[in-house]
């Protein structure tokens, strides 16, 4: 199987967001970076597919110079080889720009499956993988907590297909079955991650990572501002009898809070 896997290299978790002077996004020269959690998720996915059917990870990734910590990073986990589709604008831009510029890069490759993460912990619009499989015309599936390939293919037909557990909501699963090619976006939490070893540090120096330039894009969407939350209390006295005091309590989170 030849399976693409597309990961973002994210702010770290534990540093503590510094805005820069336009206040329209982070000051990226004082933040550390990582791989974004999901995706870690989906790469492990794809290793594991690759081990039980044989084939190839790709790690297809769209940013800035610094993205190469992360595709090494992935390398030395076990993908085969990247594709590294380089622009100082790519870190901050929205689904949309970053789906074009993935599916510019890998439209020439016959890529089986393509996994990406449910969502980034930056933006977390959980849109891209959407978007990219609209870009290569592909069928997708999101939030999904289990791959099973079958390489036979659905009985009468020759078309290899994937049968996956999409989480819904309410405590709900729903499985679906589907033909291949198709993209899935994965949710976390699915598997184990494995972590890079010696051996596959000193391996992914001599990988391919072939560097991609984007066709020229216009963002569709912009971000105007950004700000930290303040924090703050503020207590409400809902005044009446008991139960007159429960209705209008449920009526606040309901309606004001949205909360139930």
């Amino acid at each position: 199987m030849q399976i693409a896997v597309c990961i973002k290299q994210v702010p770290t978790r534990e540093w503590q967001p510094r805005l820069d002077d336009a206040r329209t996004w982070i000051r990226e020269q004082d933040a550390s970076f990582e791989m974004n959690e999901p995706d870690a998720y989906a790469l492990e996915a794809s290793l594991r597919l690759k081990e039980k059917h044989g084939g190839e990870v790709v790690v297809c990734s769209a940013g800035p110079a610094r993205v190469a910590q992360v595709v090494r990073e992935a390398l030395a986990r076990g993908a085969d080889r990247a594709i590294h589709v380089e622009d100082d604008r790519l870190g901050s831009a929205d689904a949309f720009v970053v789906a074009e510029a993935l599916a510019g890069a890998m439209k020439d490759e016959r890529f089986d499956l393509v996994l990406t993460g449910l969502q980034s912990d930056d933006q977390g619009f959980a849109q891209t993988g959407v978007v990219l499989a609209e870009r290569l015309g592909l069928p997708h599936a999101t939030i999904i907590m289990d791959v099973q390939v079958d390489v036979q293919g659905v009985p009468g037909e020759s078309t290899p297909a994937v049968r996956v557990k999409r989480e819904l909501e309410g405590g709900w699963f729903q499985w679906v079955a589907m033909p291949l090619p198709a993209v899935l976006t994965i949710q976390s939490g699915i598997n184990q991650l494995r972590y890079a070893t010696l051996k596959g540090i000193m391996a992914a120096k001599k990988k391919e990572i072939r560097k991609v330039t984007p066709a020229a894009f216009a963002p569709r969407q912009k971000i105007v501002s950004i700000y930290v939350p303040e924090k703050g209390k503020k207590t409400q006295m809902i005044a009446g009898s008991p139960a007159e005091a429960a209705k209008e309590l449920v009526r606040r989170l309901r309606e004001e809070a949205r909360v139930i």
